[in-house]
Parts: C-alpha cells; sequence; structure tokens
C-alpha cells in the first residue's frame, strides 16, 4: 500500500475550509488549496450524519483508496480535504476516483494521467473486452 501525506492538523483543515476552493458533488465534497511544501496533503473527514462507525469507517476507505488512485498524475504541491457524504458509503471507489478527478481538475489542480480522469482498475477495464 503506498503511503501519502495527511493533513492531520485543525489549523490546516480550518485554512482549507475558509481559505481553499471548494467543489460539491452528492458522494463527496472537496476542498483544495495550493501549499508550499511541493507535494500533495489529503486530509478525510466523515461527519455522524454519514451513518454509524462502520460506514463512516467505508466512506474513509473508499475515499483513500480513490485518492491513492489519483496521487501519482497530482502535479506540485497542494493541500486537499474530503468530506464524505451520505451517498458516499454506496459508491464503489472508481466512481469516487471519477468524482474526485472531476472536483481536481475544475478547481485547477494540474493532472499529469489523463487516464486518471477513467477511473476503475485494470481488472475492470480487462473484463470490458471479453
Amino acid at each position: 500500500m503506498a503511503k501519502f501525506a495527511v493533513l492531520n492538523c485543525n489549523k490546516d483543515f480550518r485554512t482549507l475550509y475558509y481559505r481553499g476552493k471548494s467543489q460539491v458533488h452528492p458522494g463527496l465534497v472537496t476542498y483544495v488549496r495550493r501549499n508550499r511544501l511541493g507535494t500533495p496533503r489529503a486530509g478525510i473527514t466523515t461527519g455522524k450524519k454519514v451513518g454509524n462507525a462502520v460506514r463512516r469507517s467505508r466512506c474513509r476507505r473508499v475515499i483513500r483508496e480513490a485518492y491513492r488512485g489519483l496521487l501519482p498524475s497530482i502535479q506540485g504541491g497542494w493541500d486537499f480535504v474530503f468530506v464524505a457524504r451520505g451517498r458516499t458509503a454506496g459508491l464503489k471507489s472508481g466512481e469516487v476516483r471519477r468524482i474526485m478527478a472531476a472536483h481536481l481538475k475544475a478547481a485547477g489542480v494540474p493532472l499529469s494521467d489523463p487516464k486518471a480522469l477513467k477511473g476503475g482498475s485494470r481488472i475492470s477495464e480487462a473484463g470490458k473486452d471479453t
């Protein structure tokens, strides 16, 4: 599993909430802001409105996996906060990855890999050919 830099200070989250660009979808909310570190960092929040602990954990896992798929294509230093919503638990990581890619593109984050916008894994793509 590839590790990535995380946001875990309350100050960083508040800065993104108030000064970052936001993109909204029924399955995910994304806050984006440039940083000076040169590497992308991400934070994930799931409120109690999403559901019980099991649903919140699933939302975090799905968001984390979708972000992990997009991470190699993100260029430069950016901070992201992904907020799970009620529909996130019912989505697959490929769908969340497509939503994330659209949010990042709309916020002006340069993505180097055009395949990142497609989402899905190699297994699912191979299954479509047969």
